[in-house]
């Protein structure tokens, strides 16, 4: 099936080519503004994507201003803020093969969803396409970037691109059956890291992550936002995350390594504290991954400890 930047005669960056195959799925709150420059930006996509915000209770107006200026956009409005969850309702609304996430302080580069989609088509066991993260202002290449392109995980032949063991949310087209074969986001998990179990499940099901460097996403980073909250959900998660999936061996190094090396403040307390309190229903559901999943996760501990975005600062 031919695209946007497939004829030599068309300019995916102007040509209007509608692409039926991806919804793209934007949680939002309190960021009206951000949110609306999100969605000017989408409306002006050529694959002419099907938008579906979910605003997580925001007080700022943004409701009322996505109908207003945006009425070709599907609004769920759940009456509070469910984090990452709000996805899960936006997906559950779509009716496309694939979806693709954005934050509200990001956007599609004009045919990267057709890209996106492309590759996904070939590969029926690919379940997620993660492209290059450029920061505005500017369209400097984030440093996550780096860490995915040399992302150690092995894969198969056939992968378009380095296999991943996660994926950015807010930079990633997935494939709808697999996000709802995954179960979605879990609830208890809200905001902060919480692909890391969602994609590792997906794993357990035989599907594949992947990046790809011609697939592109510009991100606008809010002021609006809480990064000592951000680090208290992320490490809560990543503990959560060791001991639900992970065998008892390696979830010891994880914690005992972590616990070394978090700042010694009360964030970091808190975070450990929502932790051990989730215990019951952490052991209660405990489902320790396959060893080929397993053998992903591992090759990814070096990395994890070197990375500058999984340092729990802020």
């Amino acid at each position: 099936m031919s695209h946007a930047g497939t004829d030599p005669r068309s300019d995916p960056r102007t040509d209007p080519v509608p692409d039926p195959r991806t919804t793209v799925v934007v949680i939002t709150h309190n960021r009206r503004d951000e949110l609306l420059r999100t969605l000017d930006e989408l409306a002006r996509l050529p694959e002419r994507p099907p938008v579906i915000v979910t605003d997580n209770a925001s007080t700022d107006g943004t409701a009322e201003a996505v109908a207003r200026l945006h009425p070709e956009v599907t609004l769920l409005t759940p009456g509070r803020n469910l984090g990452a969850v709000g996805r899960n309702l936006a997906v559950a609304q779509a009716t496309t093969p694939y979806v693709a996430f954005c934050d509200d302080d990001s956007w599609w580069e004009p045919g990267s969803l057709a890209r996106a989609a492309d590759l996904l088509d070939l590969h029926p066991r690919l379940a997620s396409v993660t492209g290059r993260i450029l920061v505005e202002p500017g369209g400097r290449e984030d440093p996550i970037v780096a860490e995915l392109r040399d992302s150690p995980v092995e894969g198969p032949a056939w992968l378009p691109g380095p296999a991943l063991g996660s994926f950015l949310a807010a930079a990633t087209v997935l494939r709808t059956e697999a996000f709802r074969q995954a179960g979605g986001f879990d609830e208890r998990l809200w905001l902060g890291g919480e692909e890391e179990l969602l994609a590792t499940d997906m794993a357990s099901h035989g599907w594949w992550l992947v990046y790809a460097r011609d697939v592109t996403v510009h991100h606008a980073p809010s002021l609006a936002r809480d990064s000592t909250l951000r680090r208290v959900h992320g490490l809560r998660n990543t503990l959560w995350f060791c001991w639900l999936r992970r065998p008892a061996g390696a979830a010891l190094r994880r914690t005992l390594f972590l616990a070394r090396t978090v700042p010694r403040d009360l964030p970091s307390l808190r975070a450990f504290g929502l932790a051990v309190a989730g215990l019951p229903w952490v052991l209660r559901e405990r489902r320790v991954v396959p060893p080929e999943v397993e053998a992903r996760l591992e090759a990814l501990t070096s990395a994890q400890r070197h990375s500058t975005a999984r340092r729990y600062v802020g």
